[in-house]
């Protein structure tokens, strides 16, 4: 699987905001559905995580807003792993309207990997690291 992963979605009503515009609440929600969507790819669902009784929390994001979005407009979600330590790692982001391929946001998030009964971070088992090939865009 490539090291950049695309999720694409439609602007749903829900995500407007009074502006007209989507809220950028929902941004987070896409990020982290993409994030989501390339584990699960990369043989990393949930359930996996859960089994391994560890997985990733969020500790820090960073979005710039470039443009709006709106209702009915296709978007991508480009994501990849930008590095990896022993024991967190920094995925990046690039969101994108379908039609035009106009950048709307640009964004990171800094995950941790956590043992979920103790709440502490742990280091990310070499199973884990090795589904993630380091990319960049």
């Amino acid at each position: 699987m490539p090291a950049v992963y695309e999720h694409t979605l439609i602007v749903v009503p829900q995500e407007i905001d009074r502006l007209g515009h989507v809220n950028n609440l929902a941004y987070l929600a896409w990020m982290q559905a993409a994030a989501l969507a390339h584990s699960a790819a990369q043989g990393w669902p949930p359930e996996r995580y859960e089994q391994l009784g560890a997985g990733w929390v969020v500790r820090s994001h960073e979005i710039k807003y470039l443009q709006s979005a709106f209702e009915g407009e296709q978007i991508v979600v480009r994501t990849w792993v930008a590095d990896m330590s022993k024991v967190g790692s920094t995925r990046r982001y690039k969101i994108l309207r379908r039609a035009d391929d106009s950048l709307l946001a640009s964004a990171s998030t800094r995950w941790a990997f956590v043992d979920y009964a103790k709440g502490s971070l742990q280091k990310i088992p070499v199973e884990v690291a090795q589904a993630f090939e380091i990319g960049s865009e």
